[in-house]
């Protein structure tokens, strides 16, 4: 058995407490872990005490670091699972991070693809079929996909896309305007038949003489 003798917040890194065992510096923790473990002076450890209370502060460190990760935007599994793997973490501690942020609703492949597909139709508007594979690329499974793209309207996301393109192209003749916003908009993933449409109508909306066609 182990006897605390001292618990000591680090100076540079209040979140974490340097623990000592018999006298001697043993490891150090965060403070949450040693919140939660109710550890205090005097305490008799035993070395599976020990092991629970690293284990412990292993899932508390990988929490964190996937709760950062999911701050910047919304995640999807495999995003997650990536980046802590990035940083070594076993596949056990993985597992049950993914299960408490999945519990917490703060890990939703469904959810992520929603957000997706609303960013893009809203902000950078593209194909289905190339919003499909950014999904797939993050590891969002077909049947997720499937449902959150039905009713994607790629007619619509061209025309927002070439709406929002057209005002750097003002001034072009048509062989160039066609030209510059047919590249645009397939770089887009949009199909050859959509492109066709909708590059005719901006075209027409500016108000264009017929004979340019």
């Amino acid at each position: 058995m182990k006897t605390v003798t001292g618990i000591e917040a680090q100076k540079k890194r209040g979140e974490k407490v340097n623990l000592f065992l018999d006298g001697t510096f043993a490891f150090s923790l965060n403070a949450a872990t040693v919140a939660e473990a109710g550890l205090h002076q005097g305490q008799k450890l035993s070395l599976a005490d020990i092991e629970k209370l690293k284990e412990a502060d292993l899932l508390h460190c990988s929490l964190n670091r996937a709760l950062r990760f999911l701050s910047q935007r919304p995640r999807s599994e495999a995003e997650v699972r990536a980046r802590l793997r990035r940083y070594g973490y076993d596949a056990d501690t993985i597992g049950q991070v993914l299960s408490k942020l999945k519990e917490q609703k703060l890990v939703d492949d469904a959810a992520f693809a929603r957000f997706w597909r609303e960013n893009r139709e809203n902000f950078r508007p593209r194909g289905r079929r190339l919003m499909d594979l950014e999904l797939r690329q993050k590891g969002v499974d077909a049947e997720t996909i499937a449902e959150v793209m039905e009713g994607v309207d790629d007619e619509l996301s061209a025309y927002r896309a070439a709406r929002r393109k057209v005002r750097s192209l003002s001034g072009l003749d048509y062989p160039s305007f066609r030209k510059h916003l047919g590249a645009f908009l397939r770089q887009r993933g949009f199909a050859y038949e959509v492109i066709n449409r909708i590059i005719k109508q901006v075209w027409e909306e500016q108000g264009k003489p017929q004979t340019s066609l």
